[in-house]
């Protein structure tokens, strides 16, 4: 049975995390978190063996050193992470963190709160302004569009074909909707401005001064249900829809994050 994936994504500022503050997310996750058990890495193919028991995370960052990106699996596909930061300061910011594990592993209230922390955590730790997690599926959903096209052909007929293309290609573009947890940086807090204060109070946490975490339902596998969608649709009218990519119309978010001092640590 294919696995039911659970994905949190953290959006990186412009530039490249040095190797230093790679090592640490690296500690992190892996010996503190333990997220998950080690044992491959390098970039798609996963070529490269890692001993658990003797875990060296100085290959780990000499290979993101070489390379600008890296990827560490778990024995299986279940469980793996991908480090793919963007080599240049100017938007579009599409370089990212991302964690992929099964969707069962939310099913657990003990979790879902280590979760919150350690997002929040990790989010200091690399200076993202945003991070996403929920469903694979409903990330993808919110992320992606299916368009159909057609050429026409010498023979007087048409060749169709479906790619799919962003809806926001990064966070300097606004928001692609909400999924299940939602934490937002500075620029967030900046542009949401009081409208914040009007969110339900059992769908907004407060993380100190710089973070707040909006969350529309209880559990993952509440995206995509009718009221998942209605709770959803409820926030991003008290947020301000224009902050948001409309997915009827197909229009970018009018309203966008302020992002003059992101990442200037990187530089």
């Amino acid at each position: 049975m294919p696995i039911k994936y659970f994905h949190t994504q953290f959006g990186l500022p412009p530039g490249r995390p040095s190797s230093s503050m790679v090592r640490e997310f690296l500690t992190l996750i892996l010996r503190e978190f333990r997220w998950f058990e080690p044992r491959r890495y390098g970039f798609a193919s996963l070529g490269d063996p890692i001993d658990p028991n003797r875990l060296d995370l100085g290959a780990l960052v000499a290979y993101y050193e070489e390379h600008g990106n890296l990827y560490v699996a778990a024995r299986t596909d279940r469980d793996f992470v991908s480090i793919y930061p963007t080599s240049t300061g100017a938007p579009p910011y599409t370089g990212s963190i991302s964690w992929m594990t099964s969707a069962s592993s939310a099913s657990k209230a003990s979790w879902r709160a280590a979760h919150a922390r350690q997002v929040v955590e990790l989010m200091r730790l690399v200076q993202s302004p945003l991070a996403q997690a929920g469903l694979d599926s409903d990330l993808h959903a919110k992320q992606w569009r299916l368009v159909h096209s057609s050429i026409p052909q010498d023979d007087g007929t048409e060749f169709t074909y479906s790619e799919e293309l962003f809806t926001v290609r990064d966070y300097s573009e606004g928001l692609p909707g909400l999924v299940w947890r939602n934490f937002f940086g500075p620029p967030f807090i900046r542009m949401f401005g009081q409208r914040l204060q009007s969110l339900p109070s059992d769908c907004l946490a407060r993380f100190g001064e710089d973070l707040v975490l909006v969350q529309p339902y209880a559990l993952p596998s509440d995206a995509g249900t009718p009221s998942g969608i209605a709770r959803e649709r409820e926030l991003i009218s008290l947020l301000g829809p224009e902050c948001f990519y409309d997915h009827q119309l197909h229009s970018l978010p009018s309203r966008r994050p302020f992002l003059d001092l992101l990442g200037q640590s990187f530089h």
